[in-house]
């Protein structure tokens, strides 16, 4: 994917993610939710991984492959312990 950086799931800890929800409509929103949803079943049932696209305080946008162990309110659990905000979730590819 052309723009967007792939980085290992290790790094993320130190990433400061954009404060703002990325996604505009609720719509948009819920989809995001539900495609989290489906990564986690994906994740826990079968071991698979996705990339998952994030977005930056400065406005980049970044991506891992990685394995959804958990899904909350705010936070998305990866594989060893790493979150990345909800809101800062532009999109998952299976």
């Amino acid at each position: 994917m052309q723009g967007v950086i792939t980085v290992p799931k290790e790094d993320i800890g130190q990433m400061k993610f954009c404060k703002e929800d990325v996604l505009q409509d609720a719509i948009s929103r819920k989809l995001r939710k539900y495609d989290l949803q489906r990564a986690l079943s994906l994740g826990n049932l079968y071991h698979q991984k996705v990339t998952m696209v994030y977005k930056l305080r400065t406005g980049e946008l970044q991506q891992v492959e990685t394995t959804v162990w958990a899904v909350g309110e705010e936070y998305v659990i990866l594989k060893g312990g790493v979150t990345i905000p909800v809101h800062a979730i532009e999109r998952i590819e299976f």
